[in-house]
Order: C-alpha cells, then sequence, then structure tokens
C-alpha cells in the first residue's frame, strides 16, 4: 500500500546504488487505510512498463486491491479469480523474473476493526477464540468449540466465507508456481498465534509445497534482496544469547529462527563472526518482547556497547514497534559510522530485519554507491523508530504538530550521520501508528 514503510523504503533502499533503476507505480494508484488500490490503473502502468530484469508483486494488491482490503472487500471468488488471469496475460508478456507475495488472511486478537470488517469491534476476541480453539482442539478431535455461541451465525459464516475464497486465490497461485510462472512466490503470514485458521492454512500450503515465511509489510523487500545477484555472508550475534530460543510478538517462531530464515529468504549466507562479511547485532528481548504502546514493558538492554571492529548491521527488536532507549543510548556513546549499514526498529521482529537486511545487502554490492542515500534511510529510521515511537508517540493522544518535539533528536541524529537534517512530519494514515518522515536531501 502506500504507507511510508511499504512505498518510501523500498524508493530510498534502491537509491544507495545508482545503477538500480528502479520503476514504481505512482503512489496516489495504491491503497491506503481507507481506499483500495486503483486495479486498472496497476493494471495499465505495468502494460506500458518498459523492459525489466525482475517483477516484484504484491499479490494482495492486484487481487483485492491491498492488504487490508483483502480482508475486506466483498467480491467472490469468480471475480477475483478472472482478475487475476487477466493480470497474469499481461505478465507473460514481460518475460521478466516474477518475484511475489500474497498473504494468509491473519486473524487480529482484538476488538479493532480498523484494518477488518465492520463487526470485528465486537466480535473480534471471539473469532480469533474460535479460532484457535478449532485448530488446537475442536478439528483433531471433531468437537465445536463452545465460543461459536458468541457469535452470530452469519457473521462467522461470512468470515468462514472470506478465509475460504482468499485461500482457494492462494492454491491457484500455487499452482502458477508449480507451472514455472513465478521465479519464487512467498505466503506471508502475520500477527500470527501458535493456533488459528492462518496457522493451519499455512501447513497446508506448505505441504503442497508451498513456501511460507512468518512477516508481512517487509517481504517485498526481502524479495528485492533476492533479486539482487550479490553474494553476502553475514554472522547473526545475540545480546541475549540465552533468551534467542524466545518468540517475538505477533509472530509463531523464535527470534533465532526469524533471523536465520529472513537472511536464507533475501539469499544472505549465514557465516561464523571471523569469516562473515557483515555482524548482524541483534538486541533481543528477555523473558517476553516488550511493546511500548501498548505499555508492555520488557527488560532494557543494560550493559555497554561497543559496536565491532567489523562491518555491522543492528535489528533493535528488543520492542515490538520502537525502539530501546538504553540501547539507543549506549549506540550513540560509542558508535562507530565506518562499517555501519543500517539500524532498524521499526513494528514486528521480522519487519526490522527484512527491510534492514535488503539495505545491507544493497549497500555491500552497490556498483555506485550513494552514501546520501543510505544516511537518509538510516536517518528516518532513527527519527521514525526511536525519537517517534519509543518517544514522542507516548506523550500524545492524537495526531498533532510534533516539529517542535522533533528538535532534540534531530540535532543527535544529525551529529551521529554528521548529516544536515530540514524535515516535516504527517501522519499518512491520519493515525498515531505512523508517521511520513519527509526530507529536503532529494
Amino acid at each position: 500500500d502506500n504507507r511510508p514503510v511499504c512505498y518510501n523504503l523500498a524508493r530510498d533502499i534502491t537509491k544507495i546504488d545508482k545503477d538500480i533503476e528502479l520503476f514504481m507505480p505512482p503512489r496516489t494508484m495504491l491503497g491506503s487505510l481507507k481506499k483500495s488500490a486503483d486495479i486498472v490503473g496497476l493494471y495499465s502502468w505495468l502494460g506500458k512498463l518498459p523492459e525489466v530484469d525482475a517483477i516484484i508483486l504484491s499479490m494482495d494488491t492486484i487481487a483485492y486491491g491491498g492488504l487490508i482490503p483483502s480482508r475486506r472487500c466483498p467480491e467472490t471468488l469468480t471475480e477475483i479469480q478472472s482478475r487475476v488471469e487477466d493480470f497474469k496475460e499481461i505478465l507473460k508478456t514481460k518475460k521478466a523474473k516474477i518475484y511475489a507475495v500474497s498473504s494468509i488472511m491473519r486473524i487480529s486478537n482484538n476488538n479493532c476493526n480498523e484494518e477488518e470488517k465492520e463487526y470485528w469491534n465486537k466480535y473480534g476476541k471471539y473469532i480469533f477464540e474460535y479460532s484457535y480453539s478449532k485448530h488446537k482442539y475442536a478439528i483433531n478431535l471433531g468437537l465445536e468449540t463452545p465460543v461459536r455461541n458468541l457469535i452470530p451465525p452469519d457473521i462467522l459464516n461470512d468470515y468462514k466465507r472470506t478465509r475460504a475464497r482468499n485461500f482457494n486465490i492462494n492454491k491457484m497461485y500455487l499452482k502458477w508456481e508449480q507451472e514455472g510462472f513465478f521465479d519464487t512466490l512467498i505466503f506471508s503470514k502475520d500477527d500470527c498465534a501458535e493456533y488459528g485458521y492462518n496457522v493451519l492454512e499455512a501447513e497446508q500450503l506448505e505441504k503442497m509445497g508451498g513456501q511460507v515465511i512468518t512477516g508481512a509489510d517487509e517481504i517485498p523487500l526481502s524479495l528485492l534482496a533476492k533479486a539482487m545477484n550479490t553474494k553476502m555472508s553475514v554472522a547473526p550475534v545475540f545480546l541475549e544469547p540465552d533468551s534467542k530460543n524466545l518468540i517475538s510478538n505477533y509472530e509463531d517462531i523464535s527470534i533465532e529462527k526469524s533471523v536465520k530464515h529472513q537472511l536464507e529468504f533475501a539469499g544472505v549466507d549465514i557465516a561464523s563472526k571471523e569469516d562473515a562479511d557483515v555482524i548482524l547485532i541483534v538486541n533481543n528481548f528477555k523473558n517476553h518482547q516488550g511493546e511500548i504502546v501498548m505499555k508492555k514493558e520488557t527488560e532494557q538492554f543494560d550493559s555497554a556497547f561497543t559496536p565491532p571492529d567489523k562491518p555491522y548491521m543492528i535489528a533493535d527488536v528488543r520492542n515490538a514497534n520502537g525502539a530501546d532507549n538504553k540501547f539507543v543510548s549506549e549506540l550513540f556513546k560509542n558508535f562507530r559510522y565506518d562499517g555501519f549499514y543500517g539500524y532498524s526498529a521499526w513494528n514486528t521482529s521480522a519487519n526490522s530485519l527484512g527491510s534492514l537486511i535488503c539495505c545491507a545487502k544493497i549497500k555491500f554490492g552497490a556498483k555506485n554507491y550513494n552514501e546520501k542515500a543510505f544516511k537518509k534511510i538510516q536517518m528516518v529510521r532513527f527519527l521514525d523508530d526511536w525519537a517517534y515511537q519509543a518517544n514522542i508517540r507516548q506523550e500524545i493522544k492524537e495526531p498533532c504538530k510534533i516539529a517542535d518535539k522533533m528538535k532534540p533528536y534531530e540535532e543527535k541524529v544529525s551529529e551521529l550521520l554528521n548529516l544536515p537534517i530540514k524535515n516535516e512530519y504527517f501522519y499518512p494514515w491520519e493515525r498515531l501508528f505512523e508517521i511520513e518522515v519527509s526530507d529536503e536531501l532529494f
């Protein structure tokens, strides 16, 4: 969609190498929180695209108008099948490698309908519990879960129909891949629990030969990294090595496995510290991952930190959606720009890891390196993930002007990166969850 992490970040990362030519549809064509993508316009735009090496696709945008519309749109299976078959014919004429991602419909464990159908504000938690229990107990035992009695039949049936429709579309994509149409096809699962219809569908797709990865918004960037032929090796180093078996919020695998999967998915080799091209520092969590906005506290980093002598990048995942203030403080004390390959702390662990690895891989393989572009990305990450998410967002209750509040953080980041900063800040979806850092570097 048109969020900064989905649109701007891809654009900015490719600018790290001036030899990469990126074609993106106009941002106005992509969907938002309340508006679906201009699918007809996207089809027309793709049809006019010149010859390219690779095409990276979010199939949710093509089929439904976006990730959020994939949970909301009322169209039938037949209508959507017809639409994507037309799109397939356009793609056939392009003769490029095709890297695609399609989501496994999530099940949000709350009564918030901001990104779901209207009835989620009353029955979201019940539907989540129904799905969880149905997978864990009822399916295996042939039983019906009692929470079903708390959900009106018409609502539960509508939810099941939407799931079945999207699952059948995913099975169609899998058939295309088995025919050789996609170079890579990924099924993404986000906001995962240990059980649920989404987990069950993931298992079924894997049994049919599909590739499933935990994550969502970062996956197009991971596909971008995969499309690069650069050979690069990375050594993960966990700051809490005894806790790397713990599972992040909104995910269903350990942070260690998440790191491993994200590296392998991006086409990066895993090596020892001695042999690696780049060290991946993971500021992971003890006991459980924190979440500042949800007031879910966690034990913050409490040691000295000195960057390694080798090239390094940092995934700050002690919290979901927001930096660890104590870690950032230590990082700024001993920061070494030489050999720095990036920092990330936005949203889920998978989001941070996938985007960070993409940025590092493109910088590592850049034939015509653009340092200003790299610095811009780091500026945005520090000001968004650290200044805004971990600090200023905690002080405000609704979207408002924050330029004055950001000034002290801008000064620190400007000194850190030796970069003049003149930013404006916007709420692209008119909510506190994300901001857009608009600058004049380009």
